[in-house]
């Protein structure tokens, strides 16, 4: 049973009204909506359990101890790591893709070494590569796509070369929502001994993820994408792998000893967190795994397919629509266009109705290269948005559309 109604009394937030409207928010690929669960938790911890984490020996410092090391147990059974030793904890999905890409072309690659990356990646999974190939003098090789938004396989399997050392891909597109097939990518890779790191910022929210099934090498994600706080996010690895890369930054906690001479360094996975962590953070995003959970991922990927696949139905009966991605495997993200009005024009009229979309490249501006237009409207959706709220935001894109047609 999937009580939809029950599920939208838990964010208040959708209660209230945008211009008089009721808020019909569909932008959760960007962020989602917080459950008031995860809210009265972080208020709870800053009022009851508030201290430093692991250099106190008082009481409280125990206790928000216990608490940040139990969410690192939390994020681990989630996505069913191996080793609490295999979860670090980041600001987000961009630090943790930036802390890989700095610590791994620093110790396993030298000039002219080559990452594979694919057209659909989010900025976050491009200019960091890029920085480090301004520094460093490696070379990214981009798998191509179709005009479906399927990643070309066969072209994937051809970019390898003996100066591979990484694949970093997304999971699922944030702009076209295409679901990679990112085992089957995975094992192609390490059939070439090539370690694979996959951006689950557009999955983790949507469907279940078993980073050992996957034998995902790296693995990312965002607290704030699946109904946590910002600034909190994870970087799973592999323990034999995070072993090999040296640290990102210097400070307190990724030490074990410091001398004006030497400084040796903590074991995993503190050597990766230098300095306070956010320790609030990290029991605000356990609590929004355990939400989740008590849902259940499966349940969860079925109540979003079910709605996708209502939109886009609905979105196709309106005259002159375009939606971008057509890929058999998708996420509940749907881009579009409506004939010839600019995506913000759309955005800021629909906005004025009470509906929350994103408009813009969405940080992909290669791929809008790629289908040759310079942004989209994009609706995303969440655990909590319904069938009356697609009916809502359909009715208003056909009220803009007539508004168009009638200048």
């Amino acid at each position: 049973m999937y009580d939809i109604q029950q599920i939208r009394t838990d964010f208040p937030i959708l209660n209230r009204t945008v211009y008089g409207k009721p808020l019909v928010y569909l932008d959760n690929g960007a962020t989602t909506q917080k459950p008031r669960q995860v809210v009265e938790t972080i208020m709870g911890e800053y009022y009851n359990t508030n201290a430093n984490v692991h250099r106190g020996v008082h009481f409280l410092s125990q206790q928000a101890t216990e608490l940040h090391e139990s969410s690192r147990e939390t994020v681990r059974r989630f996505i069913n790591a191996r080793s609490t030793n295999e979860i670090v904890f980041t600001r987000g999905t961009t630090e943790s893709i930036n802390l890989l890409a700095a610590t791994f072309c620093q110790s396993q690659m030298q000039a002219g070494d080559e990452v594979i990356i694919s057209t659909m990646e989010h900025h976050s999974n491009i200019v960091p590569w890029q920085l480090q190939a301004m520094q460093r003098g490696i070379v990214l090789r981009v798998i191509p796509m179709d005009d479906e938004g399927n990643l070309l396989q066969d072209e994937y399997e051809h970019l390898f070369s003996p100066k591979t050392k990484l694949v970093s891909i997304a999971h699922v597109s944030n702009v076209l929502g295409t679901v990679n097939p990112v085992r089957e990518m995975i094992a192609a890779a390490h059939a070439h001994g090539v370690p694979v790191l996959v951006d689950g910022a557009q999955s983790i929210p949507h469907m279940p993820v078993d980073v050992q099934a996957l034998d995902a090498d790296f693995y990312v994600f965002s607290g704030h994408k699946v109904y946590g706080p910002t600034g909190v996010g994870v970087l799973y690895g592999k323990e034999d792998l995070l072993d090999k890369l040296p640290p990102y930054q210097g400070g307190g906690e990724m030490i074990q000893h410091v001398s004006f001479e030497r400084t040796t360094f903590n074991e995993l996975p503190f050597k990766f967190e230098a300095g306070t962590p956010d320790y609030i953070g990290t029991t605000g995003l356990a609590k929004a795994l355990d939400y989740v959970s008590a849902l259940g991922m499966d349940v969860i990927a079925a109540y979003e397919h079910e709605l996708t696949q209502y939109a886009l139905r609905r979105l196709e009966e309106i005259p002159d629509m375009r939606i971008f991605g057509q890929a058999p495997e998708r996420g509940g993200v749907i881009s579009f266009l409506v004939g010839r009005i600019h995506h913000f024009d759309m955005g800021t009229l629909l906005d004025r109705l009470g509906i929350a979309v994103r408009t813009g490249h969405h940080c992909a501006q290669p791929l809008m290269a790629r289908l040759g237009i310079e942004g989209t409207v994009r609706a995303s959706f969440g655990l909590y948005n319904t069938k009356e709220e697609v009916d809502a935001l359909v009715a208003g894109i056909d009220r803009v559309r007539r508004m168009f047609l009638n200048s």
